[in-house]
Order: C-alpha cells, then sequence, then structure tokens
C-alpha cells in the first residue's frame, strides 16, 4: 500500500491529501473547485504544470474524511479535538 501524506489543521477543520511521493510538494499551477452544493461542503482538487492531481484539500474535514485518516495525519495547529 502506498504512504499518502494528509496534513490536517483541527483549528481550521482542514485537511490536505498529497497525492505525490511524501515530502515532495510540487508547485500547484491550477486548481479546481469541485461543486459545493454536490459535495455539500469545498473540496479542492490541485493540479501541476503536467496537468497531474497533486493535492485535495478539503474543508469541513471532520464531517468529509474518516476520523483514523485525521487522527494520523501530520497536525497543523497546536490545540483543537
Amino acid at each position: 500500500m502506498a504512504d499518502l501524506e494528509v496534513t490536517y489543521d483541527a483549528v481550521a477543520n482542514a485537511a490536505y491529501l498529497y497525492l505525490t511521493t511524501p515530502g515532495s510538494h510540487p508547485r500547484v499551477t491550477s486548481m479546481y473547485p469541485c461543486d459545493p452544493v454536490k459535495v455539500d461542503g469545498m473540496i479542492n482538487l490541485d493540479f501541476d504544470e503536467a496537468g497531474r492531481l497533486i493535492g485535495i484539500e478539503v474543508l469541513d474535514a471532520r464531517a468529509k474524511l474518516p476520523a483514523y485518516l485525521l487522527e494520523s495525519a501530520e497536525r497543523l495547529d497546536t490545540e483543537g479535538p
């Protein structure tokens, strides 16, 4: 199974899933916002200059992602649940 790098900020309730080699963070050159009505929230898809999907930003992460993923994520905050 591939490693998935995930960061989470409980204060902002936002998570980021990196779809790249762990530790590498290529530059985002375009972003596609998913329809907030259809996904009942905000999910943004980030792409690199070659058009590859490199990351997914999830707002309202506690409602959208499984708890085990958020619990194992690198924390970007110093407080929160």
